[in-house]
C-alpha cells in the first residue's frame, strides 16, 4: 500500500463513500515522493482519494524513472523549456500572464485530448496555477466533467507581496518591475479561469477572501494543505549537527524562500551571534539559488542542497524558523516541523493560513530584533522548546493530518453534484 497506506487507511474510514468516482489530476510535476510544498499537497490528497477506493489518473510533467506500484494511473510527459527571451517576448508584447504559458505544452496538450477521448472522468482536478492552462481544453472536450482548481495560493496578491519586497532593494528592481507588470496579468488570468472551473479550493480563509470576487462567493471553498502526520512520528537515524543550531528548509530557488534567508542572514543572525556566537544556521532545500552562492563563505552556515529526507534536520533542530517576508498559502515546511515536535519561530506571514490554536504552539515575531530574541531564548531554555515542540506535534495531529482534511475535500465535491 504504499508508505502511508496502512497508517491512513483506518483514518479515512470516517467517512463514508456513496459511490467510486474516475478522476483525473492535472499536475506540472510528478508529486512522487512529495518533496516540495505542491508536491505534498496533491500528493495527500491523491492518497487520500486513492485510499478511500477511487480512480486516479494523473497527467503530469517528469522526465525520469517513475516509482512502481503506486495504485494509480501515470502519464508522464517531459516538460516544456521556455527561454528567456520567449518570456521577455509575452512580457513585453502582450498582456498575457507569464505563469499563464509557462508549463503549456502542445504534446501535453495532445495527450491530454487523447485521454479525454479514450475515458469519461467525473471529476478533473487542476493542481495549482501552473496546471490550469488546460482548463479551456478540457471544457471543450469533456464539458459532461466536474472541474475543480486548487489554487495552492492567491497568486497575484503573492506577486504584489514580492513586489512590495524587493522594491526596497536597488538590485532586485528588474525583478520587482517584472512582479509588477504581473500583478494585474495574473489577477485577470485568475478571474478568467475561476469563472470557467466548477469549483475552486483556496489553501485558507486569508487566500479565499482575495478569490472570492474572481468567481461567484459560493464557488471558493477552504480546503487547508496538510500532511500524513504518521511517518513524521518515527524518529529517524541522527546526523551530525552543529549546535546549538537553527534550522530552515524549503525549495531554494522559490523566491519567498530566498527572500526569507537573505533577510534573516543580514538582519537577524548578526544579533544572535553578537549574544552567542557558536550558532548555526542550516538551510536545507534543492536547488540553493545563486543569490545564496555568498552564504557558503560563512563558517556558521551550512546550505546542504538537496536532501535524500528533511527529518533527520528537523528532529536535530533546536530551533525551526520561518522568517517569510511574502508569499500566501499554508506553509507546509511549518506542519513538517510541528509534526516532528520543533520550537519554531515564524512571521505572521509565515504562519499565515494555520488556525489561531495552530499558532499558539510558536512564536510569531516580524520584527529583526523580536526575532532575534525569541530564538536566543529558546536556544537558552530546552524546556520551553520541548514544552513548544509536544504542543505543536499535538495540534497538527488534531487538525493538519489528511484524514482530518479530505472529508472537507469531499464535501466540495458532493456540492458539485457528485455522490461521493
Amino acid at each position: 500500500m504504499g508508505k502511508f497506506g496502512k497508517n491512513c487507511l483506518v483514518s479515512l474510514s470516517k467517512y463514508a463513500i456513496v459511490a467510486l468516482m474516475d478522476i483525473l489530476f492535472i499536475i506540472t510535476s510528478l508529486p512522487y515522493p512529495p518533496n516540495t510544498g505542491g508536491a505534498i499537497r496533491a500528493h495527500g490528497i491523491i492518497e487520500g482519494l486513492r485510499l478511500a477506493g477511487h480512480t486516479i489518473t494523473l497527467l503530469c510533467f517528469h522526465e525520469g524513472d517513475i516509482p512502481a506500484d503506486l495504485g494509480i494511473t501515470i502519464h508522464a510527459i517531459p516538460a516544456p523549456h521556455r527561454s528567456k527571451s520567449a518570456r521577455l517576448k509575452t512580457l513585453l508584447s502582450t498582456r498575457q500572464a507569464d505563469i499563464a504559458t509557462r508549463f503549456y505544452s502542445t504534446i501535453f496538450a495532445q495527450k491530454l485530448i487523447n485521454l479525454l477521448t479514450q475515458q469519461t472522468f467525473d471529476l478533473i482536478q487542476f493542481e495549482g496555477i501552473e496546471a490550469v492552462c488546460y482548463l479551456p481544453l478540457v471544457k471543450k472536450n469533456q464539458p459532461s466533467a466536474k472541474l475543480v482548481f486548487d489554487t495552492f495560493n492567491a497568486e497575484y496578491m503573492l506577486q504584489r507581496n514580492i513586489f512590495d519586497i524587493d522594491r526596497k532593494h536597488i538590485k532586485r528592481l528588474p525583478i520587482a518591475v517584472y512582479s509588477y507588470m504581473q500583478i494585474g496579468r495574473i489577477r485577470r488570468y485568475e478571474h478568467e479561469v475561476c469563472q470557467i472551473a466548477d469549483a475552486v479550493i483556496a489553501v485558507s480563509e486569508e487566500d479565499a477572501v482575495l478569490l472570492r470576487p474572481l468567481a461567484s462567493a459560493d464557488k471558493v471553498h477552504v480546503v487547508s494543505s496538510g500532511i500524513w502526520v504518521a511517518p513524521y512520528l518515527q524518529t529517524p537515524p541522527p546526523i551530525d549537527m552543529h549546535h546549538p543550531s537553527i534550522v530552515f528548509t524549503g525549495k531554494m530557488d522559490y523566491r519567498p524562500n530566498v527572500d526569507a534567508m537573505l533577510w534573516f542572514v543580514g538582519d537577524i543572525l548578526p544579533r544572535i551571534h553578537a549574544k552567542m556566537p557558536s550558532v548555526h544556521l542550516y538551510i536545507v532545500g534543492q536547488q540553493p539559488h545563486a543569490r545564496l552562492a555568498g552564504l557558503k563563505a560563512h563558517p556558521h552556515i551550512s546550505i546542504t542542497g538537496r536532501v535524500e529526507s528533511v527529518l533527520p534536520y528537523l528532529y536535530s533542530a533546536d530551533v525551526y524558523i520561518a522568517p517569510l517576508r511574502m508569499g500566501s498559502g499554508t506553509r507546509l515546511k511549518l506542519l513538517e516541523a510541528m509534526a516532528c515536535g520543533c520550537a519554531i519561530v515564524a512571521t505572521t506571514i509565515g504562519a499565515s493560513g494555520l488556525n489561531q490554536q495552530v499558532k499558539s504552539a510558536m512564536i510569531l515575531a516580524d520584527s529583526e530584533s523580536i526575532t532575534a530574541q525569541a530564538i536566543t531564548d529558546l536556544l537558552n531554555h530546552p524546556q520551553k522548546r520541548d514544552n513548544m515542540g509536544a504542543s505543536a506535534r499535538e495540534y497538527v495531529q488534531r487538525w493538519y493530518d489528511w484524514s482530518a482534511i479530505l472529508p472537507h475535500l469531499i464535501e466540495v465535491y458532493r456540492t458539485l453534484g457528485l455522490e461521493v
